[in-house]
């Protein structure tokens, strides 16, 4: 593949990601990838051309839901973190205050469906985590700065641990029919603490900046269950009850 120097499993494994660039967040990349595959089977030796064309044939990707990241900006923060160079940007934040930031960046981090950029703030003279897609303007300042050492193992896991222990904005209760060890086969210790009541009941709790995604989350175990609070999981819990009636045929 010239101008590269690729071995079958290197190509091979580029075809891979262009073909799932579709699950990576980022506004448009689909199409940019799909371009660039295309460009990149017109120069493959025709025994892999054959095998990538039936990676595609085979392939199938969920149309991915959520917000998504402007390519530009990943790049110019990509940039920022390796060239560490201040970066100013306005940041809105879960609950809907907008601020303006000027930070140290020091890691961009793909969680899932969210990018996270780890960054020092001089401001609050404290480490933060700022999700892409609540982050507007992005700018290099041109002012440089000494690296500072991260806290924890990487910047990897201060994201992971900044997730799990931020504060939600809202708190369920919830007592479950279900055994206790049946409920903790089903979701993820992080997210969730379940307690057993007895034998058959347990009692969860969890939490969410989004009460509809909650009332989801807690509908789909699969058993019956009596919400304790807050009261507005309720009335989405009702909402969606109407929705599955409707969809349903059923009264």
């Amino acid at each position: 593949m010239p101008p590269l120097l690729l071995d079958d499993e290197e190509a091979i494994a580029i075809a891979v990601g262009l073909r799932t660039a579709a699950r990576a967040s980022v506004t448009g990349i689909e199409e940019t990838a799909v371009r660039a595959l295309v460009k990149l089977e017109q120069v493959l030796p025709s025994h892999l051309r054959r095998r990538v064309s039936a990676l595609g044939a085979s392939t199938f990707t969920l149309t991915p839901d959520g917000p998504t990241v402007d390519p530009q900006h990943l790049t110019l923060i990509a940039a920022a973190c390796r060239d560490t160079e201040c970066l100013r940007f306005a940041y809105q934040s879960r609950t809907g205050d907008r601020t303006r930031r000027q930070v140290e960046p020091h890691s961009l981090i793909n969680h899932g469906r969210r990018w996270y950029l780890v960054a020092w703030d001089p401001a609050r003279t404290d480490w933060r985590t700022f999700r892409l897609d609540r982050l507007a303007k992005p700018a290099a300042t041109g002012v440089r700065f000494k690296p500072r050492e991260l806290p924890g193992r990487n910047a990897a896991a201060f994201v992971e641990r900044s997730i799990t222990t931020a504060p939600n904005r809202f708190e369920a209760r919830v007592t479950l029919h279900a055994p206790s060890d049946q409920i903790s086969a089903r979701v993820p210790g992080y997210a969730t603490t379940i307690l057993p009541i007895d034998e058959h009941t347990c009692e969860l709790r969890t939490g969410d900046d989004d009460l509809r995604w909650l009332a989801v989350r807690i509908a789909t175990l699969g058993v019956d269950f009596e919400v304790h609070e807050p009261p507005a999981l309720l009335e989405h819990l009702r909402e969606l009850a109407r929705r599955i009636r409707r969809a349903t045929g059923s009264r």
